[in-house]
C-alpha cells in the first residue's frame, strides 16, 4: 500500500472540528465556578425558603395523588378558602 499525499490534509480537516469543540468546552467550563457562586447568591437559596418550597411541592404531590386515586373531578371540588 502506497503512501497517499491526501492523508495529511484529511487528518487536518478531521482534527479542526475536534479542536474547536475542545476550545469551546474549555471556554464554557471556565465559567462554571462563577456560575455556581452566582446561583448560590440568588434569593431563595437560603435553607428556610428551600424548606418552604419542599413543603409546597409535598402539598402539590399529595393533591395529585388524591386526584389520581379518586373518580371525582377534584378541579371542580369546593375548597375551604372559597366559602
Amino acid at each position: 500500500m502506497a503512501w497517499d499525499p491526501r492523508w495529511p490534509l484529511a487528518l487536518f480537516r478531521g482534527s479542526v472540528p475536534v479542536a474547536l469543540g475542545l476550545l469551546l468546552w474549555v471556554a464554557i467550563a471556565g465559567g462554571e465556578k462563577e456560575r455556581q457562586q452566582t446561583l448560590k447568591a440568588q434569593p431563595g437559596g437560603d435553607p428556610t425558603s428551600l424548606a418552604q418550597r419542599r413543603r409546597h411541592n409535598e402539598l402539590i404531590m399529595m393533591a395529585l395523588r388524591e386526584a389520581a386515586q379518586t373518580e371525582d373531578n377534584v378541579a371542580q371540588r369546593q375548597v375551604p378558602w372559597r366559602k
